[in-house]
């Protein structure tokens, strides 16, 4: 068997038991188990939610188990295969390698998701900044990638509210994307996209610079402690309306919440039901909250360190030029490349492995 197989495989083993000891994967077992125990209780499925949310929890912390052991196999058996086979194998032995290597490369890139939402689902709100037709036509665009790349990455996006802008495109849009990951990919996008082009709204043909604020957010989960009294809320009902001010539902079954401690107003009119438009509504609003808690303790801690540096409209995350020439660049990481109509069409993954890089730099 060629030396060269050997090494290659030597590598893998050495990246996957660096890989494996930062996993913790016996704590992991032991709260896997006190989970089973909790799913056998006879009770369970009296409280539905309860018991769906601790099934989704066996289920992913069993999976991530499974994976990990399932490779260790993978890597052991394929270097006793080396260590034993002739040179009649080497043909599909290299195929192993091969595969190996590149489940390594991606199990490395999901180890920089390690935050603690980031294998959860995410809430992508896009807001048209000032400009008119011309700001609301770059959020449709943005909207029109974001929704690429999900699909791209087979994750599922529900759009949970839209406003259209006045002439065209988009004045704002809340989406939830799910999926393993979704969050911890997508929390590379929060913050404010800046176009320069040529606009096509403009008679002269003249170039403009419009802004989109994108804002990501962890989805709530059930064990999150984000409490909201009734009395924090008021919600009103509305016809859910289209472009042009048409109805689209005849019935109220558009709803808006009013957080009246800290006057987050969350609309919700894409589904038919009053009743599912609320939950929506309610799922967004807990993630709102949560984002503010984490921020006030970001801004604490940061204070202490002495960085902390406010958060504000002007600080764009990435620029986007399509006219005089065409190029994509991310400021913080300089990440940058001159396919911009790829980037428009989906392709962010660049953009998004080389933030969480940075992240951990």
């Amino acid at each position: 068997m060629s030396q060269e197989l050997i090494q290659r495989m030597s590598a893998v083993k050495l990246e996957m038991e660096e890989l494996i000891s930062h996993q913790d994967l016996e704590p992991k077992k032991q709260r896997l188990s006190e989970l089973l125990a909790q799913s056998a209780a006879p009770d369970l499925w009296d409280d539905r939610e309860h018991a769906q949310s601790l099934m989704k929890k066996v289920n992913d912390l069993q999976s991530e188990i499974n994976d990990w052991e399932n490779l260790e196999k993978h890597v052991h058996d394929t270097i006793e295969l080396l260590e034993l086979a002739d040179e009649s194998l080497e043909a599909e032995l290299e195929n192993d390698v091969s595969t190996l290597e590149a489940l390594m490369e991606k199990k490395s890139f999901e180890v920089l998701l390690s935050g603690k939402y980031d294998s959860g689902n995410a809430i992508l709100a896009i807001h048209a900044g000032a400009g008119g037709t011309e700001a609301h036509d770059w959020a449709s665009m943005l909207q029109r990638m974001y929704l690429r790349w999900a699909e791209s990455h087979k994750f599922a996006a529900d759009i949970v509210d839209f406003t259209p802008g006045e002439e065209a495109g988009t004045k704002s849009i809340t989406i939830t994307i799910s999926g393993k990951y979704a969050y911890g990919y997508l929390k590379s996008e929060k913050g404010t996209h800046r176009l320069v082009r040529l606009s096509p709204f403009d008679s002269a043909h003249r170039r403009h610079t419009s802004f989109v604020m994108v804002e990501v957010l962890p989805e709530a989960v059930d064990d999150e402690d984000i409490q909201i009294p009734a009395e924090d809320i008021r919600i009103d009902v509305f016809k859910s309306s289209g472009a042009g001010g048409q109805n689209v539902q005849k019935n109220s079954t558009a709803v808006r919440l009013l957080h009246i401690p800290t006057g987050i107003i969350v609309t919700c009119q894409n589904e038919r039901s009053q009743t599912q438009n609320r939950e929506n509504a309610m799922k967004v609003l807990k993630s709102r909250l949560l984002e503010i808690r984490h921020m006030e303790h970001e801004k604490e801690i940061g204070e202490l360190r002495g960085d902390y540096v406010k958060a504000e409209w002007g600080s764009q995350i990435r620029s986007y030029v399509l006219h005089p020439y065409q190029m994509v660049k991310d400021h913080r990481t300089e990440y940058e490349t001159g396919n911009a109509q790829a980037v428009l069409d989906g392709e962010i993954d660049g953009f998004i492995e080389a933030y969480l890089k940075y992240l951990k730099s």
